[in-house]
């Protein structure tokens, strides 16, 4: 049986012809035979042929114009609906074999492929739910959507200004303005990066090469024991920062935070006495589970009294800076040598969209991680090269995330987003006065951000002495409230211990979408699904 197929090919002019091929030879034919354009044989090399794009232009941008109707209908509207689920729960095994994530040799059809994205909306959470209050991210934001959607587009990546010209500018223009909210009104430097760890991983390092440059050639043996400080509540990636780039977690002092007198006396105190190097504080603002405030003023005493870096991790709590009413709490964040800031958090720039602020204007960051990629950062180029600004990125590829909250912010004004911060913390002060209203209810401190945290103490746990006994059996209420209220889809609200402290539960409020009817249903909720515990 002879070995018959045909091929879609192209000429130069991108005239579509047909080329069969047999035992025989070729024959090329086109739907309207010309005798001159029949002259552009097919070129095969390697057993490929390259005659044109084999890209379907026109059957791509229908597939694309089917999948937007699904995203705007099904990810959009219906993800934001307070009447509908906030999660379609199943276990991993039986999600494997709803979503079938086996993959094949042969492709599946457009239409299989649109219901494939249909089911990975449907069993996703919908964390711009109303009802979604579970981590320090939430709400849908238009504006910063469809910023990703033209990054996506485009593909582009940030590393020199001539394969990214508009993002270039775009970032450095956001930079510029978050330096200026911070208060470092006569510069600085910065760079968006792949997430808030990433920047305080940044600033450790930064401060080393700072204190002690040669570190970047010679490695650890040119330096001597560093410490760095840091309080107890905060996040992981300072210790994670400390293992990966060779200090060492038992290098990392941790000060005690619950008074803010205690902090600075005890930090004063170790820095002086500590039998190693000290190069660099650690402060807060804006803690993952309570949301609390490092005293940054003081601290920046310390370390300029002592010759340390202070970085201030604001990845959850820069947002503050926004509001007039609330940028108290981060009182003296423009002495910090580096800042961490997340716009994606509570002013709901899309994932992610993280930023490492630098007061430095000597140029820092450049020398501390260039490597001067011959084949990227040519300094003979045609153009202004200072605006090639990947060398200072540990990254090569790089995504210009600062469009994100560059769109949202032209669009909505500093006052927007001044009055979306206000709002949150106006909600977050709502939620705590009914939580000490209620029966069964009891907060667990006076809310400082947008962090509300409480116990559900059910009714048969109520009349029962304040015991061990008694926090053991509260202990074991949240994670029970919070697999009801997943299975059932109502809502998402997290949970954790803290310290000593029994599992308590940790609202989030972030969303402009949501109401004061929102925060008596989640109370409502954790009620009726815990009553009987």
């Amino acid at each position: 049986m002879k070995n018959i197929w045909t091929l879609p090919l192209y000429c130069a002019d991108y005239t579509l012809f047909v080329v069969r091929k047999d035992v025989s030879g070729w024959d090329t034919r086109g739907e309207n035979p010309d005798p001159v354009k029949a002259k552009c044989p097919p070129v095969l090399v390697d057993d490929v042929y390259l005659n044109g794009p084999t890209l379907d232009v026109n059957g791509a941008e229908d597939f694309i114009r089917e999948s937007m109707r699904i995203i705007t209908e099904d990810a959009v509207k219906k993800a934001t609906d307070v009447r509908e689920k906030v999660c379609e729960w199943h276990s991993p095994e039986d999600l494997k074999e709803l979503l079938d994530l086996q993959l094949t040799d042969e492709g599946e059809s457009d239409t299989r492929i649109l219901e494939r994205c249909r089911d990975a909306i449907r069993y996703s959470v919908k964390t711009t739910h109303p009802r979604f209050f579970n981590q320090l991210y939430a709400g849908m934001e238009p504006y910063s959507m469809v910023a990703s959607f033209i990054i996506e587009a485009l593909k582009p990546s940030l590393y020199t200004y001539e394969v990214s010209p508009v993002f270039t500018l775009v970032e450095d223009a956001v930079l510029r303005k978050m330096r200026e909210v911070i208060g470092w009104k006569e510069g600085g430097d910065g760079i968006f990066n792949a997430g808030g760890s990433l920047s305080n991983m940044y600033a450790v390092n930064l401060a080393r090469y700072h204190h002690c440059p040669d570190v970047k050639e010679l490695g650890l043996s040119a330096v001597p024991r560093l410490v760095l400080f840091t309080s107890q509540e905060c996040h992981y990636s300072i210790s994670k920062a400390a293992a990966f780039l060779g200090i060492g977690t038992k290098n990392v002092y941790v000060v005690p935070s619950d008074n803010r007198y205690i902090f600075t006396e005890w930090l004063n105190v170790r820095v002086c006495d500590q039998g190693a190097v000290p190069f660099m504080v650690n402060a807060t603002a804006g803690t993952t589970v309570l949301g609390a405030f490092d005293p940054i003023e003081e601290i920046a005493d310390i370390c300029e009294k002592h010759n340390l870096w202070l970085h201030v991790d604001a990845c959850w709590g820069g947002a503050a800076l926004m509001s007039a009413k609330h940028k108290h709490l981060l009182k003296g964040v423009h002495r910090a040598n580096s800042v961490a800031w997340n716009p994606h958090k509570m002013l709901m720039a899309c994932l992610q969209c993280c930023a490492f602020l630098v007061r430095d204007k000597t140029g820092l960051l450049q020398r501390c991680y260039s490597a001067r990629a011959s084949y990227l950062f040519q300094q003979d180029k045609f153009y202004d090269v200072s605006y090639d600004t990947g060398d200072k990125s540990v990254q090569c590829s790089r995504k210009p995330d600062a469009f994100k909250f560059w769109l949202m912010w032209k669009a909505l004004g500093s006052k927007e987003l001044e009055q979306r911060v206000d709002r949150a913390f106006a909600m977050a002060k709502y939620l705590a006065q009914e939580v000490k209203k209620r029966e069964g209810f009891r907060l667990l401190m006076e809310p400082e951000y947008a962090n509300v945290c409480f116990w559900y103490i059910p009714p048969s746990l109520r009349d029962l002495p304040d015991s061990t006994e008694l926090w053991e059996k509260i202990h074991k209420v949240a994670p029970v409230v919070k697999e009801r209220m997943m299975k059932k889809g109502s809502m998402m609200v997290g949970y954790q211990p803290h310290g000593d402290k029994a599992n308590f539960f940790r609202m989030i409020i972030i969303s402009p979408q949501v109401s004061r009817q929102d925060m008596d249903f989640v109370l409502d909720e954790i009620d009726r699904l815990g009553r009987d515990l």
